[in-house]
């Protein structure tokens, strides 16, 4: 998938209000978009789910792939001044939010650099804001917001992790995908999230068949 547009990742500065972060739209170009759209698998439950635990098509499986090669994390490195040569990744798929979902929080203390890449398409509940993703001045506002950013259009949202990167969304119910892909701190962190995502994914598994 030689057609992410790298171009404008490299060319868009940093912003830093509320917290150090880069915005990119059209990130994966719109007949692209289309292609993997139609290839993610119905996820009926919230939660991340690993890729190798769902059934995709290639135009999504390659995404995938992409989102964990050299080139995504050369180009984010560079972008914030980074070492991540040896960073160990981590990938999940979310398909759906519940009402619980988006409360304002930071991410795990073992993420170095959160990479959230969205593939809805535009709809009535992305124009009144259900769902998209703030970024925060403060953990006591959800209101208190520097930069909303709506889930669609392969939409590429980077940011280094630290004390003070809160986030979180106006409820929204219903489908909302989007690929997270994190570097992580250590071998042993990565690992340990990961098996508590396929343990939670399988769990989800089972209680859809029975």
């Amino acid at each position: 998938m030689t057609d992410l547009d790298y171009a404008r990742l490299t060319a868009t500065p940093v912003a830093t209000d509320p917290f150090p972060h880069v915005v990119i739209p059209d990130f994966v170009p719109a007949v692209r978009l289309r292609e993997v759209v139609a290839d993610l698998p119905p996820l009926a439950k919230r939660g991340s789910f690993p890729p190798d635990s769902v059934r995709m098509g290639p135009a999504a499986r390659m995404l995938m792939e992409e989102m964990e090669g050299p080139r995504l994390r050369t180009a984010i490195a560079d972008k914030f001044g980074l070492d991540l040569h040896d960073a160990p990744t981590m990938v999940t798929l979310r398909g759906r939010t519940e009402a619980k979902d988006g409360r304002i929080h930071t991410d795990s203390t073992a993420k170095r650099v959160t990479v959230l890449l969205y593939l809805n398409p535009e709809t009535e509940a992305w124009a009144r804001r259900d769902g998209c993703l703030r970024l925060l001045r403060g953990p006591g506002d959800l209101d208190d917001f520097a930069v909303e950013v709506p889930p669609v259009n392969g939409t590429l949202l980077v940011f280094p992790n630290g004390a003070a990167t809160w986030h979180g969304h106006r409820q929204y119910i219903g489908k909302r995908y989007a690929v997270q892909l994190n570097y992580m701190t250590s071998d042993a962190k990565a690992r340990s999230e990961l098996r508590r995502h396929r343990i939670s994914a399988f769990v989800k598994k089972l209680t859809m068949a029975a």
